[in-house]
């Protein structure tokens, strides 16, 4: 059993907004992702998808995105990203992929998942006080996704733990803050974020930090390959 992840698939499947409008690397990539993903993921490995899945608005035009998904061989697990607009409260995500028999699908908000001997943990986190128009109503959505960090942290089942956001949780400079302090503090090893795309792949944390690892793994940084978490 193996553990994958790919972020920011910006599927286009319920709406008519594909990627390639920014740039030729997007070209293809719904066929490209599909592709790579069947070449290397069992159904019995879990792949965890970072945030932005799909760019819908509301969850019923992100049906085809979930179809698209779950013909897909594995177990998926989604974080909320910034341009998931149809994400709503985890009752209700619960009671849709049930209603429409979704079954190798799950979603991780305050929660945890274990998989090959991990805990995957995560958050969509938020933009970081080092960001230069950092202001007083992002440290309240910040200092939410520090809580909510801690709730997935403490539902954890191993000591080997992931983790897994949307947003990069500090700059390219290293600089602490609340978050990263947050997983110091858990002892996590690993961190997996997205987000950033084309030019914004420079501003990529450095691979260690305080001793843990960041990984970046947009769709396009990777060139819609998945990345091998264990």
């Amino acid at each position: 059993m193996a553990v994958f992840t790919i972020g920011d698939l910006h599927l286009p499947l319920g709406i008519d907004k594909p990627m390639n409008k920014f740039g030729q690397q997007w070209d293809n990539y719904v066929d490209r992702i599909k592709r790579n993903w069947e070449a290397v993921v069992r159904d019995e490995d879990t792949v965890v998808l970072p945030g932005d899945f799909s760019w819908a608005t509301y969850i019923e035009q992100a049906r085809r995105d979930f179809e698209y998904l779950e013909s897909l061989p594995g177990r998926k697990i989604i974080i909320k990203g910034n341009h998931d607009y149809w994400w709503t409260t985890m009752s209700k995500l619960n009671e849709y992929i049930m209603r429409n028999d979704f079954k190798s699908i799950s979603f991780l908000q305050n929660n945890s998942y274990t998989a090959d001997g991990i805990s995957i943990c995560g958050t969509r986190g938020w933009i970081y006080p080092a960001w230069a128009t950092f202001s007083e109503s992002d440290e309240k959505y910040f200092n939410r996704e520090v809580g909510r960090l801690e709730l997935s942290l403490k539902a954890a089942r191993t000591e080997n733990i992931y983790v897994f956001t949307h947003y990069p949780p500090m700059s390219r400079e290293g600089e602490g803050n609340a978050f990263t302090e947050m997983m110091k503090q858990y002892g996590v090893r690993k961190c997996y974020y997205g987000h950033l795309h084309g030019y914004s792949h420079a501003n990529r944390i450095p691979d260690t930090v305080d001793g843990i690892e960041y990984h970046l793994v947009s769709s396009d940084y990777l060139k819609f390959m998945l990345k091998v978490v264990r």
